[in-house]
């Protein structure tokens, strides 16, 4: 493949002789990657019911190489947010940020959500999310994948990291910043990177990595952790952009991350620094291990507190008169409670707040928490992220299928369905109404009954073509 001969210079520059090895794994087949949503289904019974041929990533504990053939775009468990699409290396960063339950995370850079989805899962619907991209366009595919992957407990924003800093000064345990590159690492999987490369090269995005770093700083708090990821090879990006960050604050200390033998260490003789403590940053490089090129590199902001920070909360209106008294009588099909201090109503829209999230008036978001659903004439209809945010056993009226049923496809494609008995669970003392339509017991979305007729409510823009 075409690759600029500037390019070519500095590689050969930071290979030496490896320069030869990595120019023939350019010629060579990208890898496909799928990773397993732990937050919905353990790597463990995910791999008993997959029909997929899998080989595992030995970096990445719930990740594996997949046959782009096998298309597990087009299967009823992607639909069911039990797996992310992305390719191996992308896997990594998320992976080694350590959050932890009840953690507030901070996605800065997050569309279309890889790694955004992956921190959620680890959350496991305590805590706090904030995934943010100032592309309002990118943020929308955001925002799917957080639905698709049931996490609850999000905030998606649209802002630029110098906003944001004006409400979440040492607010957040853990921030990751992938950060806008000059995309070398991506060359074999998008050649037309390459052109992009071109146009803004290195010097670009380093000077712009730069100040998003000294932005978002100031959001970690004391004893916080920060995740500096990027997919170029560009040493004045990576190590350089480490130093830079390093030089801000005298408390940040770089961290030892769980390692694999295709890693790489950070070279501060790259950028001429003495560091020695860059080398604890990783490079991951195509011809070292199945997949593309990435760079990272995990910090800590002083000591780490022996007793987290209670982070601010606040209670919610709540709902009120024929909205609480309708919502009510829906939840009388639930087998899970809501927290009433947690609902929020706007204009007929209801939201189930993140305990943690302070007033967020004056920023731009997509959404704020889980939206449940709609207020209707006399009825609430719930919708598609409260379906995907709940397990088959948080509701009492089920449809079920099987992955290998044809209805199910059926039910994608957004069709009406003519109901078997065997494949109804009623819970409930009443026949008919919403009912969970489920995929081996995994939800994909709403369809209301009437008589053995189930007219389909799945989520018009995520439907099967």
């Amino acid at each position: 493949m075409y690759l600029p001969d500037k390019f070519c210079d500095e590689m050969k520059r930071i290979l030496g002789d490896e320069y030869e090895d990595y120019l023939a794994s350019m010629d060579a087949s990208r890898k496909y990657g799928l990773r397993v949503n732990t937050a919905k289904i353990s790597v463990e019974d995910f791999l008993k019911i997959t029909p997929f041929e899998l080989t595992p990533i030995p970096y990445i504990s719930n990740g594996f190489y997949y046959d782009e053939k096998e298309q597990p775009s087009k299967h009823p468990y992607y639909f069911a947010g039990l797996y992310y699409l992305q390719d191996p290396s992308a896997m990594t960063p998320a992976s080694r940020l350590p959050v932890e339950e009840g953690d507030v995370v901070l996605d800065l850079c997050a569309a279309p959500g890889g790694k955004a989805t992956e921190l959620g899962a680890k959350l496991h619907g305590t805590g706090l999310l904030i995934a943010n991209d100032i592309s309002s366009k990118r943020a929308k595919a955001l925002l799917k994948n957080i639905e698709l992957f049931g996490v609850e407990n999000s905030f998606i924003v649209t802002e630029y990291p110098a906003k944001l800093v004006e409400y979440f000064t040492g607010f957040f345990d853990k921030i990751l910043i992938d950060a806008p590159c000059s995309g070398e690492g991506m060359f074999r999987k998008d050649p037309a990177m390459v052109k992009a490369w071109e146009q803004n090269g290195p010097e670009f995005y380093a000077k712009l990595q730069r100040e998003i770093l000294e932005q978002a700083l100031p959001m970690l708090k004391e004893g916080g952790m920060l995740l500096y990821s990027t997919c170029t090879f560009s040493p004045l990006e990576d190590e350089g952009s480490v130093q830079y960050l390093l030089s801000l604050d005298p408390s940040l200390k770089l961290v030892d991350m769980e390692g694999y033998s295709g890693f790489v260490k950070g070279n501060p003789a790259w950028i001429d620094s003495g560091n020695k403590e860059l080398e604890k940053c990783v490079r991951m490089f195509p011809h070292k291990l199945d997949g593309e090129g990435h760079f990272l590199a995990l910090l800590q902001k002083g000591e780490k507190a022996a007793v987290k920070k209670v982070h601010f909360s606040q209670k919610r209106k709540g709902l009120k008169g024929e909205e609480k008294k309708l919502f009510e009588e829906f939840q009388t099909q639930m087998n899970r409670t809501f927290d009433p201090e947690r609902l929020e109503s706007k204009n007929g829209m209801i939201y189930y707040m993140p305990e943690k999230l302070p007033d967020m008036k004056g920023l731009r978001f997509l959404r704020s928490g889980l939206f449940m659903g709609e207020m209707k004439k006399k009825r609430f209809e719930p919708s598609q992220s409260l379906a995907m945010a709940l397990k088959r056993e948080d509701y009492k009226k089920r449809v079920e299928f099987s992955a290998d049923d044809e209805e199910v496809f059926r039910y994608l494609k957004g069709e009406t369905i003519l109901l078997q008995p065997e494949q109804i669970v009623d819970e409930g003392k009443k026949p008919g109404g919403w009912y969970l339509v489920c995929v081996d017991g995994f939800p994909l979305g709403w369809g209301k009954a009437a008589g053995m007729t189930l007219k389909n409510k799945y989520h018009q823009g995520w439907r099967l073509l």
